[in-house]
């Protein structure tokens, strides 16, 4: 049988109440009545994981979307039931939903944590009213410091906060307030990303008619300075470029993937990385619904599948879309676009055991030209990017991929 010691799952939850006009993320909205029917596939299919990998370890769990708390907290428990009795969910394992502020009800934080949410991911955003407005978000800034009270006060104490930067109207002082409010609630993580004009959004549409402001992207490498700055001195640990957490606190199911390490990813347009492949699943709700509904009714045959023959495996589960192999070359490179995301970089000798070359053995005039300008360095048998490197890291990651 394929051998899948441990991985992470991730769970997609695709509605949303509306859909957020910067976002081009595998999200609906006004699909509410596919709900029941999609809870069932997804059961379907995580129930089709388990049998065909023999119930692997599951280190974490990651509800991710859309907006997985828009979902009914049954749904929620129900799909935690199915993944506990498919998978074998250590004990301690790292639970996350993602949520936004307005949809959380004392019932429903209850519920969470009787299925086994241990941490709450929380769309914040920014503690701007006006900047939330140009955003679409549904929420206000108390609302935000309302969800996170009512969270704590539930028992939750594993929260993290989204935020965004480089935004249409904002000022860096404007950045500095978002960063202090929500450092007053002292969240053990926060994530922060620079707002990129995704091709296809509202929002790209409305710079590119004219009808927006186009975000300075000087101005948002002076708040992501400033960021740096502000979090170091409140005590928080830069573990990756766009994430910052209290000692121990960062998110486990992340670090696998930056690490490269093997995951499961059910529901639409969800990624899986399995062995030397990576693969996807068709991105509409309403086709994978009905193909693991029409699926042999749901039931599957395996008993003449070849368990220990990867692409058999993904070849008998009826929502995957596309496959890609992973050679060596490529996987080197992720390797390295992914390690060098985080602060402590990659281990040349882990490197090196893996794949046979060391970083620079591989790519020799790559790496002396990155470092020479300042933006790669190595100690300690690690290759790290510089502070310069962080906030030029696309550009460093693509030299890699030539």
């Amino acid at each position: 049988m394929f051998s899948a010691p441990s991985i992470a799952l991730y769970i997609h939850i695709p509605f949303c109440e509306t859909k957020c006009p910067y976002c081009d993320f595998n999200t609906y909205s006004q699909i509410e009545p596919l709900m029941p029917g999609y809870v069932v596939a997804l059961i379907r299919e995580i129930e089709l994981w388990g049998d065909l990998l023999n119930h692997p370890t599951v280190r974490t769990v990651f509800f991710g979307g859309g907006t997985p708390s828009y979902l009914p907290s049954e749904d929620i428990s129900q799909i935690m039931q199915s993944a506990n009795s498919s998978f074998k969910i250590e004990t301690e394992a790292e639970v996350t939903l993602e949520s936004n502020p307005g949809d959380f009800t004392s019932d429903k934080l209850t519920t969470y944590l009787e299925s086994g949410i241990n941490r709450l991911s929380i769309g914040v955003q920014t503690f701007d009213d006006h900047l939330l407005g140009v955003l679409g978000r549904r929420h206000t800034a108390q609302d935000a410091v309302d969800a996170y009270r009512m969270a704590q006060d539930a028992g939750f104490d594993n929260i993290s906060i989204d935020l965004m930067y480089g935004l249409p109207d904002q000022t860096l002082e404007g950045w500095k307030s978002t960063l202090k409010k929500a450092l007053e609630l002292q969240p053990p993580h926060i994530s922060m990303y620079c707002l990129t004009l995704e091709e296809g959004t509202p929002f790209e549409a409305w710079v590119r008619l004219g009808k927006m402001s186009d975000p300075n992207p000087d101005l948002a490498a002076d708040m992501y300075e400033t960021t740096q700055d502000t979090m170091r001195d409140a005590g928080y640990r830069h573990y990756e470029i766009s994430n910052w957490a209290l000692e121990g606190l960062e998110s486990r199911h992340n670090l696998i993937y930056w690490r490269t390490e093997p995951y499961i990813g059910v529901g639409p347009g969800a990624h899986s990385y399995l062995g030397d492949t990576r693969f996807a699943n068709l991105k509409q709700p309403r086709e994978y619904i009905s193909r693991l509904t029409n699926a042999a009714d749901g039931k599957f045959d395996l008993d003449n599948v070849n368990l220990d023959d990867l692409k058999m495996i993904i070849d008998i589960v009826p929502v995957v879309d596309t496959t890609e192999h992973i050679d060596r070359r490529l996987a080197m490179a992720e390797t390295l676009m992914m390690g060098l995301r985080l602060d402590d970089g990659i281990s040349i000798p882990d490197f090196n055991a893996r794949f046979n070359q060391t970083p620079t053995e591989a790519y020799e005039s790559i790496i002396a030209d990155l470092t020479n300008l300042g933006l790669l360095k190595t100690s300690n048998d690690r290759l790290f990017l510089t502070p310069r490197g962080r906030i030029l890291g696309n550009e460093v990651f693509s030299r890699f991929f030539e």
